[in-house]
């Protein structure tokens, strides 16, 4: 094995240099405070490697992104959501015996406990949908009590992860229906898995909704897009929560909650809003990229750039196209979504833009299909946590499958007070300066 030599004072430590498979090299600092006192500092994680993972492969500088080897592009055009999670979850594509067994499971599972609609009943209809989904989550703790203990191919966990990715459709469609004050509806034995999703988001006792297939299609390539992606900020959660050995939906439940913020899952919902502001405001293509450019301006251009691909995202390119097709279909005459085109093309052929690789993401399309499928905005986050759902149960499996296991437990830089002497109450109050020395 290669290894690299740190040198300290006269100090010396070889470290080993790891490669993955895909040419991607790590220096292995697991013995460094051991053997020399010393840690690292790295501010956001952004050097550091937390884990060896076979789940996803990102290339950011040349657009790539495959999950357990296969390219994105083609699960989005050829695979199902529940085939995805399947293969994220166990690391190969199902046989027809595997696929019927995990179908037949999330069916039976869709439905959750007759009780747990008493915590619907208790949040205000100004709820948000993000708060609701992750405090229900967590409750499958309480109503399914079962933990993993030893074997991952035990039925414990294959239970566990099917219930979660079959109710937690059901969780997010009775959100929404509490949120406007419609009842409930129950999900459908003979409908797939977003096409049930749909049914209970959108059917009245007086409408059932008519699941249109170009509307499925594009509902299951939005959760496959968002299915995993590395070690973000909500999956190293999962991990680092669920790295004390708590049970899966406490983890899962972790997850939604960090990726509820609008620099994570909110991002969407951000490219919403500045399309909006520029519409209402009247704002010209011109003016806005102007002011995009201006650091001193307010304004900012969401859904362009990543912290990752340094090219175009290509689930954006993907989602452009799902954009077309149903607005060629449908003819789709909203004035975000022509907004949101121009905006494209304005960027990409802009020095300033193409200088600095701001190329859409996956943010920028992904909250105007869903605006178009009729998710409400507030919603957004919701979809991408069923979306993200797999990736994190698969990371979850992996860190627990991983030898020697390990609790999470980051290292810091001191920088605050030496030892300070405790000033009693009385001198503090005769003295507020008097804080200890």
């Amino acid at each position: 094995m290669e290894k690299i030599t740190l040198k300290y004072g006269d100090n010396s430590l070889e470290l080993p240099l790891l490669e993955g498979t895909q040419g991607e090299r790590a220096i292995d600092i697991s013995n460094l405070r051991y053997s020399t006192g010393l840690i690292t500092l790295d501010v956001g994680y952004q050097n550091t490697g937390s884990c060896l993972s076979s789940i996803t492969y990102i290339d950011g500088d040349n657009g790539i992104l495959r999950y357990r080897g296969i390219p994105i592009e083609e699960l989005a055009e050829k695979a199902t959501f529940t085939e995805t999670a399947f293969l994220l979850i166990y690391g190969h594509l199902p046989n027809e015996s595997e696929r019927a067994v995990f179908s037949q499971r999330l069916t039976e599972n869709s439905m959750i406990h007759e009780e747990m609609l008493r915590f619907f009943d208790g949040f205000p209809p100004s709820a948000h949908p993000m708060a609701m989904l992750s405090t229900m989550v967590n409750a499958l703790s309480v109503y399914y009590p079962s933990f993993f203990t030893e074997s991952f191919e035990s039925v414990t966990f294959d239970m566990m992860a099917v219930r979660l990715i079959s109710k937690i459709r059901t969780i997010a469609a009775y959100s929404y229906k509490h949120s406007i004050g419609e009842p409930y509806v129950y999900p459908k034995h003979d409908l797939r898995y977003c096409a049930n999703f749909l049914h209970m988001m959108f059917s009245s006792p007086v409408k059932p909704y008519q699941v249109d297939p170009d509307i499925e299609r594009a509902l299951n390539m939005l959760l496959i897009l968002h299915a995993d992606h590395e070690q973000n900020c909500s999956t190293s959660t999962v991990r680092l929560v669920g790295s004390s050995r708590v049970n899966l939906y406490a983890s899962i439940c972790a997850g939604i909650c960090a990726l509820w913020g609008p620099l994570h899952g909110g991002a969407n919902q951000r490219v919403i809003e500045m399309l909006e502001e520029i519409h209402t405001r009247g704002l010209s293509i011109e003016q806005c990229i102007a002011m995009a450019k201006d650091r001193n301006n307010p304004f900012r251009l969401y859904g362009f750039g990543h912290r990752i691909y340094k090219n175009y995202d290509p689930r954006a390119k993907i989602l452009k196209r799902m954009c077309e097709t149903l607005i060629s279909k449908y003819w789709y005459d909203e004035p975000l979504t022509k907004i949101a085109m121009e905006l494209e093309r304005a960027g990409l052929n802009d020095e300033y833009f193409i200088e600095r690789k701001l190329y859409p993401n996956v943010d920028f399309y992904s909250g105007l299909l869903y605006r178009m499928i009729g998710i409400p905005t507030d919603m957004f986050t919701v979809m991408f946590a069923i979306g993200r759902l797999p990736g994190w149960i698969a990371q979850w499996k992996e860190m627990h499958d991983t030898r020697p296991f390990k609790i999470g437990r980051p290292r810091q830089i001191y920088t605050g007070h030496t030892i300070r002497r405790y000033v009693p109450m009385e001198e503090r109050q005769s003295d507020p300066e008097a804080q200890g020395d």
